[in-house]
């Protein structure tokens, strides 16, 4: 079943339960994806506790989350709810497990490369992609203009406020963002909260999951069971299509 679907028998049967069976029993993709959502903020609590018993003060937040995030998918995979243990504890394990083997992996990685880095650089391959699709109809300064609103668009999904941030660190340029509030921003992110929810379902995941929850691509192709890269096909195309869709209503001008 395509995550666009809805999950069987869930608007009768309300809960986790009803999702554990549409999962391990229907092999719904639609329950995993809402399993996830509704433990992820235990990954993220796990992976802050680990980040406070650290005093070395050599690596951020986020990329613990990352670690968390995979080992979440590991228990979801693996947990059998037929057992009749509860699943919370069993995931807690696991991702504590995932957290600290990461850590043993991921050192040399932390001293080359952030977590935020890493995160805008697959953004910036996934729009750069764009120009292979366009089959050289755009010019090169079109091609710039094309991802550098691409990278906004982000930005804005990122920095303005209509995505809660889920850790306490914050940009120092976020504050910034005070400065430039305004009705017409405020309509502006309005209208992009309104376009978001219009998106089809696996595109605003992609989205909220990216932006919001701070999923990089390898996590996000797990969570989907899609490759890498067609995540970040449809990252690039859930871009596009807000895009066009402001400027059809008069939002952010300058998008072509």
């Amino acid at each position: 079943m395509s995550a666009g679907q809805t999950v069987p028998g869930t608007d009768a049967l309300e809960g986790e339960e009803a999702l554990w069976r549409a999962f391990k029993t229907g092999g719904s993709q639609a329950a995993r994806e809402k399993l996830f959502e509704m433990h992820a903020q235990l990954a993220r609590g796990i992976a802050s506790r680990h980040y406070r018993e650290r005093t070395r003060g050599d690596l951020e937040l986020a990329d613990l989350y990352q670690h968390a995030f995979a080992g979440l998918l590991e228990a979801l995979d693996r947990f059998d709810p037929g057992r009749q243990v509860p699943f919370r504890p069993f995931a807690a394990h696991r991702i504590s497990g995932s957290i600290l083997d990461g850590l043993a992996k991921t050192s040399e990685i932390r001293e080359q490369i952030s977590w935020r880095h890493r995160m805008r650089r697959e953004r910036l391959r996934s729009l750069a992609e764009r120009q292979n699709d366009d089959d050289g109809k755009l010019q090169p300064i079109e091609e710039l203009a094309e991802l550098a609103l691409g990278l906004a668009l982000g930005f804005i999904l990122e920095d303005s406020g209509m995505m809660q941030d889920r850790d306490a660190e914050r940009d120092p340029f976020r504050a910034a963002n005070a400065a430039y509030e305004s009705v017409a921003w405020n309509e502006t992110v309005d209208q992009l909260r309104r376009e978001l929810d219009r998106l089809p379902e696996r595109e605003q995941t992609i989205l909220r999951q990216h932006y919001e929850g701070g999923m990089d691509f390898d996590r996000l192709a797990a969570l989907l069971s899609l490759s890498k890269g067609r995540v970040s096909q449809l990252h690039r195309a859930a871009l596009t299509l807000l895009r066009k869709r402001l400027k059809e209503r008069g939002h952010f001008r300058m998008i072509r």
